[in-house]
């Protein structure tokens, strides 16, 4: 990891008019949670609606999208992504530097929301809140380094990552069977399930299964990413 990269793209990150939609994500929900907890609801069901549903199912993924993007992607259509891959640097260096600011953003903006929220909804009892923060501390990683490589291969990163996590994770992955299994959203859930009580949260996806998906996922999309920043490279070379 590389601090002056770190320290570069967490300014770019949050120097601009984006971090206004990334700190709207946690105000949303700690809202939510509050008016919901004087709802009549039961507090379970409420805590799985609020906290898988919306919290894991749209807004981890969401605020996934902003960061792994921004950490790159509009460095590449600036132009300004010249300067940093004409230094002595590998490029899986600066990959890696860039999806560790995106992972600790992702985590700060999301994770941490979700376990305060969790508190407000169901308190901290069978380890509901725990649970669904840890599922969003696997998914979330996750997430950044997809929408990272998002932001590598395509200048249309931010549409292509909002329909994939509108579409595919929000609605397939909740309500087609077959698909739960590719579903980021899904693998985290099962990370929640297992931290969580007994029978505190359910998920359709085996432990297992979603811990090799998630470690697949992270890694081959941080691999792909490197190969084809350094393909950008000779590019301008050539």
């Amino acid at each position: 990891m590389n601090t002056t990269v770190a320290r570069l793209t967490a300014r770019g990150l949050f120097g601009r008019r984006r971090v206004l939609i990334l700190l709207a994500v946690p105000v949303l929900l700690l809202g939510i949670a509050l008016f919901a907890r004087g709802s009549d609801l039961d507090r379970l069901d409420l805590a799985h609606s609020v906290l898988g549903t919306l919290a894991l199912g749209t807004l981890v993924p969401i605020t996934g999208l902003v960061v792994g993007t921004g950490v790159i992607a509009t460095e590449i259509e600036d132009g300004s992504i010249v300067y940093l891959l004409a230094k002595p640097l590998p490029r899986w260096q600066i990959v890696t530097t860039k999806l560790a600011v995106a992972i600790g953003s992702t985590w700060l903006l999301s994770a941490v929301p979700i376990y305060a929220a969790g508190l407000i909804l169901y308190g901290a009892g069978d380890d509901v809140a725990l649970g669904y923060t840890v599922g969003a501390l696997a998914a979330g990683a996750a997430y950044s380094a997809l929408f990272l490589l998002l932001g590598v291969v395509t200048r249309h990163a931010v549409i292509a990552g909002l329909a994939y996590a509108l579409i595919w994770e929000s609605l397939i992955g909740n309500y087609v069977e077959g698909a739960r299994t590719l579903s980021v959203q899904q693998w985290g859930l099962s990370v929640a399930e297992a931290v969580a009580a007994d029978g505190a949260v359910l998920a359709p996806v085996g432990l297992a299964t979603a811990l090799w998906l998630l470690v697949i996922v992270a890694v081959g999309a941080t691999a792909y990413a490197s190969v084809k920043l350094a393909g950008i490279t000779l590019g301008g070379e050539e």
